[in-house]
């Protein structure tokens, strides 16, 4: 007997033994792979090399890696590159005698307005420097155009189609859906304008909300005519016209206005690449992609000097717990803060704050680390895409803000929501629901029934205790009174454009921006770039993606274009999760939904 069970635990060592041998060299042959998906060429190019941007560079926030299985088998639709390494990319391009020009083909580039604003003043700064610009599409959207039309020459496809309409934000609005199936939400804020959470108790928008989506869908358009405008030498009162007559949809109508400068057919188009490169073939023009020549180039602007300036990212919702690459978790995110404070070889610090806002108590906990940040080092904020309620609060009190006139910022308010599903358990699940409770109020954040007019009334003090304090935050660092303050907030948002009349920010300015402001307000003349939190490695986030179910979807989910039903399900994904997350009354400084520009 004791041989036998000599036998049968030898055999399940021995075969625990074979499982971990085969699990490490099938994640060894992974991280392999995705290593190899990563890497891309950094020899140096040759003289006369042309830098090409295209779809094939997929310029985010911050740089992640493909992990699907199409990237790890060799089959990524594209490489990621953060848009600090693009921006920065170009800049040095620009001063690269191998260099002779850009070419960008903006068919199919999925990029933010905010961040198609740095990568365009960027471009900018790169035709400054005596070098062009060619840009070249199919097919036009508002963003793609935008970024085109900074070019020296912009060329279109004489078969193409542009479909340039202005910008539009559609909200969804779930009222009668809930009448329908007995939910009824209670909303509690501060703010005429704070409106995130009015889907939920309207079945459209109100007057305040529409007037500030209005001027803010007024302002983001702003800032991208004058620009196509100045770019192209026409009157934005031309381009206004053109758009509301509906006068732009063919090449040859674009042709027309000067909106481009030829329209060409694909074999046209090659020859005359042909021409600008000196060469009698397309194939021997000596392209280098944009994410193949960063890597090598950025390796050569790399210091080793002891002195650091870091870039602390806060990119997503606030949140009290969750995944620390999709949101800032407040907890987390503190102690992120806590690292570059207690590191002395950091000198400044510039806060990149990319987030619509969340949890106010979340928030909170970023705002004490920044203050005690602030109380060691320069503390420089720079907006991305949003930087608003949550967001605003995080970083209002900043020894500097640079702001995109595209940012969406603000939204200085308070709000919170309590569903009462009991009458969607007795009318559709047939579900009678009953309460005992020590005390009058014990099931009042019990979800099963409407707060009564006392229950209201102390919800709504909290909310204007929160409110209050949020007025202090932006009082004392924006060096306004409250007074002001609150003529400002209300919940309202703001374009990063006008932003700035009213003191939200300070100066117009992209991240490269803020770090060079950094560095001078440390008095760094030669210093390291760091970025926090650290990314993580390729082996952390495969040993994650086997961790569960919803990860193993990442993993085998091919990217693909999004259509408009998508987006729809996206809003309404969003609407679920965040009544879901709203059982407890949880207090938020957030801003609306708001629809991504094309």
């Amino acid at each position: 007997m004791k041989t036998f069970w000599k036998i049968v635990l030898g055999s399940l060592l021995g075969c625990l033994v074979a499982m971990l041998v085969c699990m490490f060299i099938f994640f060894g042959m992974l991280g392999s792979m995705a290593s190899s998906t990563m890497k891309s060429g950094s020899a140096a190019p040759k003289t006369g090399s042309v830098l090409r941007i295209d779809k094939s560079c997929l310029i985010a926030e911050r740089a992640t890696e493909d992990m699907s299985a199409q990237a790890l088998f060799g089959r990524s639709t594209g490489t990621r590159l953060s848009l600090l390494d693009a921006v920065r990319t170009i800049d040095a391009a620009a001063a690269d005698p191998a260099i002779k020009f850009i070419y960008m083909n903006t068919d199919g580039m999925e990029i933010s307005i905010s961040a198609a604003e740095e990568l365009r003043t960027a471009l900018e700064r790169f035709r400054a420097s005596g070098k062009a610009v060619v840009a070249y599409a199919e097919n036009f959207s508002p963003l793609s155009y935008y970024l085109a039309s900074v070019a020296d020459k912009v060329i279109m496809n004489t078969d193409g189609n542009a479909m340039l309409m202005g910008v539009s934000s559609q909200s969804f609005y779930l009222k009668d859906l809930l009448d329908k199936l007995g939910v009824e939400v209670q909303l509690i804020r501060h703010g005429k304008y704070k409106s995130a959470g009015e889907m939920f108790i309207k079945n459209e928008m109100s007057a305040e909300n529409r007037e500030q989506t209005q001027a803010m869908v007024d302002g983001l358009w702003a800032s991208i005519a004058d620009e196509i405008c100045a770019s192209r030498g026409f009157e934005r009162a031309q381009l206004d016209g053109w758009i509301s007559n509906l006068e732009l949809d063919k090449a040859q109508s674009l042709l027309e206005r000067r909106m481009v400068d030829t329209i060409y057919y694909a074999d046209q188009m090659k020859a005359y690449m042909c021409t600008l490169a000196d060469t009698d073939k397309f194939e021997k023009i000596g392209f280098v992609k944009l994410a193949d020549y960063a890597p090598g180039k950025l390796a050569q602007l790399s210091s080793k000097a002891k002195d650091k300036v870091a870039v602390l990212y806060a990119n997503g919702e606030i949140v009290d717990d969750g995944d620390t690459e999709q949101a800032i978790v407040g907890a987390k995110f503190a102690a992120e803060v806590e690292k570059v404070r207690s590191d002395s070889t950091i000198k400044a610090v510039v806060f990149r704050v990319n987030s619509p806002g969340g949890s106010v108590q979340a928030s909170q906990f970023v705002r004490r680390e920044m203050e005690l940040l602030r109380q060691t080092k320069p503390v420089i904020a720079s907006y991305g895409d949003y930087a608003a309620s949550g967001g605003y609060w995080i970083s209002a009190e900043c020894d500097k803000i640079f702001c995109d006139n595209t940012t969406l910022t603000g939204s200085i308010g308070v709000f919170a929501m309590v569903p009462n599903l009991g009458g969607a358990a007795k009318k559709t699940l047939k579900v009678n629901v009953q309460s005992v409770s020590s005390h009058p109020h014990g099931d009042m954040m019990g979800g099963m029934r409407s707060l009564d007019a006392a229950e209201l009334a102390y919800m709504q003090n909290s909310i204007e205790d929160v409110y209050d304090e949020f007025l202090g935050i932006v009082s004392g660092g924006r060096n306004m009174t409250k007074e002001a303050v609150d003529e400002i907030a209300q919940g309202r948002v703001w374009c990063g454009r006008d932003a700035f009349g009213i003191g939200l920010a300070d100066e117009k300015g992209g991240l490269v921006d803020a770090i060079a402001y950094a560095a001078t307000a440390a008095g760094l003349e030669n210093y390291k770039l760091v970025e926090f939190p650290t990314p993580k490695t390729t082996m952390e986030r495969l040993m994650e993606m086997f961790g569960g179910e919803a990860s193993v979807k990442a993993l085998l989910s091919a990217p693909s274009a999004r259509s408009k039903w998508d987006a729809v399900l996206s809003q309404m994904e969003k609407a679920y999760g965040f009544m879901r997350c709203s059982d407890e009354a949880v207090m938020y400084a957030r801003m609306p939904f708001i629809t991504e520009i094309n």
